[in-house]
């Protein structure tokens, strides 16, 4: 008899890569700068900005952790070109805490911040898509601290620099502005099936208004 197929090939066969993405096995490690050291009695999530009620809305990590939990099986797509296929991702839904913490009527964008002031750009459709999540799993186990424990944001149809690891909060806004690494050249956009990756790629429209 065969080996059984692996998940990775499985997970293949049910999902059609970005255009210039190649599968990868394994979760690699990518970010800039070093880990950040987790204080549990320290941390808070924070929704700021432009919000319904003109409030800040904050949760310390014991709140966050008994919000209803959701799990969602999506791709991961790096801009350097390795997509990992069907992991399922289990978290708080973005829409969950939308609900909890609305935005105003004029909102159009979200910053989603993160340790070390690391922020990521991207329009609210994007952020409110129902298999958006601030995950604290991945295959059901916690994250390490390297994949972004105790909270990465995962948006799957976006390339995966728009979803910070170690974050922190979430501004509304009612105009774009460039996050960190889309002011140091990458798309505004990060459309990986429009192999949005860097600036010089932009369209009218893409970016924010200078």
């Amino acid at each position: 008899m065969g080996q059984p197929e692996s998940r990775e090939y499985r997970a293949a066969e049910e999902s059609t890569l970005p255009p210039g993405q190649r599968i990868q096995r394994g979760w690699p490690v990518t970010h800039y700068g070093p880990v950040p050291k987790f204080k549990p009695d320290r941390w808070e999530f924070r929704v700021f900005g432009a919000t319904a009620d003109g409030d800040k809305h904050c949760w310390n990590h014991e709140e966050f952790s008994v919000l209803p939990f959701s799990t969602v099986l999506a791709d991961l797509h790096c801009v350097t070109k390795f997509s990992m296929l069907g992991a399922e991702w289990g978290g708080v839904s973005t829409r969950t805490i939308v609900d909890l913490a609305p935005p105003a009527e004029h909102v159009t964008h979200v910053m989603v911040w993160a340790e070390y002031g690391f922020s990521a750009n991207m329009r609210l459709a994007d952020f409110t898509s129902e298999r958006a999540v601030f995950a604290t799993h991945k295959d059901g186990e916690l994250l390490t601290a390297e994949h972004g424990f105790p909270l990465r944001l995962v948006v799957p149809h976006l390339y995966a620099w728009k979803g910070p690891k170690w974050v922190r909060g979430v501004e509304y806004m009612t105009a774009d502005r460039r996050g960190f690494w889309e002011e140091r050249g990458y798309h505004n956009l990060g459309d990986p099936w429009q192999e949005q990756r860097y600036s010089y790629q932009e369209e009218p429209g893409d970016g924010p208004e200078l």
